[in-house]
Order: structure tokens, then sequence, then C-alpha cells
């Protein structure tokens, strides 16, 4: 795997779930990593995990919804480390539903959670990423977004899309700078998917038959370890892309 002895990873919503699963990838490969959520305790709980790999982790309180949260975070995660190398824009509220069904406030809190906070990490990260000579952002989407049936997931898959788009718009004015930043995809053991499963058993059962490789992804060997991967050197040449983690499910061509 990648070694990242050196380095320095932010993750949010690393309290458990994608976020854990990647902030303990990042660990096993050397990386000290910021952790940061809305519930502190488990926040801290991952970060003693991380801690018992050998390197070392902060624990912080973050609504990503909130600007000042996510500037204080940036702020002690630089004023610890000395600076960020990766970032990975994990934290979201998802606003299912019908369109009927879906409130303002939620589909609000989709954006602010979603793009709007992605796009502000993004941009306080940038001066310590330059200042370090570059470093790589990962955002999240969503096979939601291009489903062949919108129906249900059309807010969700609204809020994944407009990721996508900052992506590629910061990869292709960011990259001379050294910052690449990519999009991931991911199907995972996370808590979310499996509160989905339990309400639709029906729609997962079909689902999970539509994935190539027949299985939901692990946490961290699966999606942890390919994050890091996607950091790496070997890596270098990719950016603006979005990265399906999952299984050949989806196709975003």
């Amino acid at each position: 795997m990648n070694d990242m002895k050196g380095k320095v990873a932010l993750i949010t919503g690393a309290g458990q779930g994608i976020g854990q699963g990647i902030a303990l990838a990042m660990a096993a490969a050397g990386a000290d990593v910021v952790l940061t959520g809305r519930t502190l305790s488990k926040v801290e709980a991952s970060a003693r995990l991380v801690e018992e790999r050998g390197v070392r982790a902060l624990a912080l309180s973050c609504d990503v919804k909130n600007a000042e949260d996510l500037r204080a975070v940036v702020d002690a995660a630089v004023g610890k480390f000395g600076g960020i190398d990766v970032l990975v824009n994990n934290a979201q509220e998802v606003p299912l539903g019908m369109l009927d069904d879906v409130t303002d406030e939620a589909f609000l809190n989709g954006f602010t959670s979603g793009p709007l906070a992605s796009l502000r990490l993004m941009k306080l990260v940038k001066p310590s990423m330059v200042a370090r000579g570059g470093g790589t952002i990962f955002n999240f989407a969503s096979s939601a977004g291009i489903r062949w049936d919108m129906a249900f997931y059309g807010a969700y898959g609204a809020v994944k899309q407009a990721t996508r788009a900052l992506t590629r718009a910061a990869a292709s004015e960011w990259g001379r700078a050294g910052i690449r930043v990519l999009t991931i995809a991911p199907h995972a053991e996370s808590p979310g998917l499996k509160g989905w499963i339990e309400n639709n058993p029906d729609e997962a059962e079909a689902f999970f038959k539509t994935i190539p490789l027949g299985r939901i992804g692990k946490l961290e060997e699966d999606i942890g370890r390919a994050v890091v991967a996607l950091c790496g050197p070997d890596m270098g040449y990719l950016t603006g892309a979005t990265v399906p983690l999952d299984g050949g499910q989806a196709n975003f061509d």
C-alpha cells in the first residue's frame, strides 16, 4: 500500500462507516489523521483506533453545515500537524424521498452539507496544500445521480451531481498547483446502507444482484485502501475523474 508517512489527512464524518474505514487505512499507511464528526464521542473512539496503528490523531467536533466549524477544524489541523495533504469530504446529509415529499429544509441541508461544505473545505485547505507542494482532495458522489429511474432519488442525485461538477472545476483550476481532486462513488458496509437495506429489503435484494462482484465493499479494505492508493505517485496523473468503488455496478461514462 502507498506509504503515507509524513502526510496529514483530514476526514469528515470519521466517527463511523466509510469515514472511519478511510481513517484506519490512512493510519495503516502511516499518515497522521484529523477526524471530525458531529458526535465527538464517536470521533474520539475512531481516533483511538487510529492511534493504535502508531500514528497521531486529532478528534474534533464539527457540523459541516457550519462555516465556522469548518474553519476551526482546518486551523486546528494545521496548528497541530503543520498542514494538510489529503482532504476527504465524506460527511453528508441525504435528502431522500419522492419530490412531492422532500421539504425545502431537507433539500437545502443536502446542499449545505454536501457541495457547499465540500467547496468551503476545499478552499480552506488549498493554501496549506499549495505550501506543501500539492495534495489530494476526495469528494463523494453516488450512482443515485445516474439512475435510469430517478424516482425517490432525485433530490439526493441533484446534490451528488453538483459535487461532481465542483470536482471537475477544482481539478481544472488547481492542477498547476499540484492539487488533484477526485470524486469517489462507493458502495460499502456503512450504517447508512445497512439502514436502507432494513427499510427496503426487496429493493436491496434486487440492487445487490446488479453488482458484478456480488458483494458490498468493506469499509477499510475495499474503500479505505483504494483511497490511499489514489493518493500515491502511481496515480499522480489522475484528476477530475469520478472513480466508482462499487464492484462494477455503475456506469459513469
